[in-house]
């Protein structure tokens, strides 16, 4: 499916509880499209982009954002709010909402943790990030993508004019048009 795609986003968990980050980074690294990550609260950014070093096509984003084709892109890592578990690498919101603001307005953003109450359901509660939620309402992006919340992979919403998607592992073409 990647040879079909302009660009491959993987919006993190590439790990599992810090392990098999590398032998899923060989795995990807044969894709040349430019493909963008973000550190989900398995894997650290550091990690991540350490594991990504040899791979020319990988961006990483945490916090920032890159421009393909004429199509911003702005990338958040991490569990938010912080998670239960001791070894997870989270972002308070407030942490978050401060890494969220530079994301420019009408960016395809691309986060591990979703929005509060889209695509976040776990368990009959809605597990996702104020701070994105915020962020999706001021900065309006064309598309928001994102995954953490297992039980809701393959979920879409909508907020205002924005797509919202939870990935999931099994790959999704997705057409922005512009």
């Amino acid at each position: 499916m990647s040879s079909e795609a302009d660009v491959v986003i993987a919006a993190g968990d590439l790990a599992s509880v810090h392990d098999g980050l590398t032998e899923t980074v060989d795995a990807l690294a044969g894709i040349e499209a430019p493909t963008i990550l973000v550190p989900g609260n398995n894997e650290t950014e550091d990690a991540l982009r350490g594991a990504c070093s040899e791979w020319g096509a990988a961006i990483v984003l945490h916090g920032e954002a890159t421009e393909i084709d004429g199509v911003s892109f702005f990338g958040l890592g991490a569990g938010v709010p912080v998670t239960p578990w001791d070894w997870s690498f989270d972002l308070t919101e407030a942490e978050a909402a401060e890494m969220l603001a530079p994301c420019p307005q009408a960016a395809v953003l691309v986060v591990h943790s979703p929005p509060k109450g889209h695509v976040d359901a776990s368990g009959g509660s809605h597990l996702g990030s104020e701070a994105v939620l915020r962020s999706i309402e001021e900065k309006r992006p064309v598309l928001a993508l994102c995954g953490h919340i297992h039980e809701s992979w393959g979920r879409e919403a909508e907020i205002g004019p924005t797509r919202v998607i939870n990935l999931g592992p099994e790959g999704l073409l997705v057409d922005l048009e512009r």
